[in-house]
C-alpha cells in the first residue's frame, strides 16, 4: 500500500567537506574535532585558532572548505552555519622500517586519517535536536550460582586450599 503525503517535505540543506589521507594519527585529530561539534562556524574558527595542536591547522582548512561549499553551492551565509557532525575515520597506515641493534628491524606505522565536517544552517540545526551521545556500555557482572539460586553467603561451603575433600562432621552420641 502506497503512502501519500499531503504536506511538502522540506529537505534540510547539509553541507559536507572531507579531507582524506591526512598525515595525522586519527587519535590526535579526534581530540581537536571533539571541541567543534555543535558550535557555530565563528566559534569553531576561534577554537581552532587558539588550539596549539598540529591537527587544528588541517581541520581549519576542512572547515574553510565546508563554508566555501555552503556559500558557493547553496547560497548560505558562512557565519550562520552550525557544525552538526564532525568525525575522524582511520585511513590507510603507511608501514616503514627502522634499523635496530644486532641486525634487527623495527616497524614504524605512519597512520593517516580522513576528517569529515557537516554543516547546517542555524535554524535547521535548532529544529532538529540531535540525540545525546550514547554512554559507553559497562560490562555486565555475572551472577554467581549462589546469588542466582538465592543461597545465603553463610550457607555456602568455604573454599579450601588443600586438595583434600572436606571431612563430614563427626557424629555425636546424642544423634544415635
Amino acid at each position: 500500500m502506497a503512502r501519500t503525503r499531503t504536506e511538502p517535505v522540506e529537505e534540510q540543506q547539509e553541507v559536507r567537506a572531507q579531507a582524506k589521507w591526512l598525515r595525522i594519527t586519527p587519535r590526535k585529530a579526534r581530540l581537536v574535532v571533539e571541541h567543534l561539534r555543535g558550535r557555530t562556524v565563528p566559534e569553531a574558527r576561534s577554537v581552532l585558532a587558539f588550539t596549539p595542536r598540529a591537527a587544528a591547522r588541517e581541520i581549519e582548512k576542512v572547515l574553510a572548505s565546508a563554508v566555501a561549499n555552503a556559500e558557493a553551492n547553496h547560497n548560505l551565509l558562512g557565519d550562520e552555519l552550525v557544525i552538526t557532525a564532525a568525525y575522524v575515520d582511520e585511513g590507510p597506515t603507511i608501514k616503514r622500517f627502522r634499523p635496530r641493534a644486532r641486525g634487527r628491524v623495527a616497524r614504524v606505522k605512519k597512520r593517516t586519517c580522513h576528517v569529515t565536517l557537516k554543516l547546517q544552517p542555524l535554524e535547521a540545526a535548532v529544529e532538529t535536536p540531535q540525540a545525546p551521545p550514547e554512554e559507553p556500555k559497562r560490562p555486565r557482572r555475572r551472577r554467581t550460582a549462589a546469588k542466582a539460586t538465592g543461597v545465603a553467603e553463610a550457607e555456602k561451603p568455604k573454599p579450601t586450599r588443600s586438595r583434600k575433600k572436606p571431612e563430614a562432621p563427626a557424629a555425636t552420641e546424642e544423634e544415635h
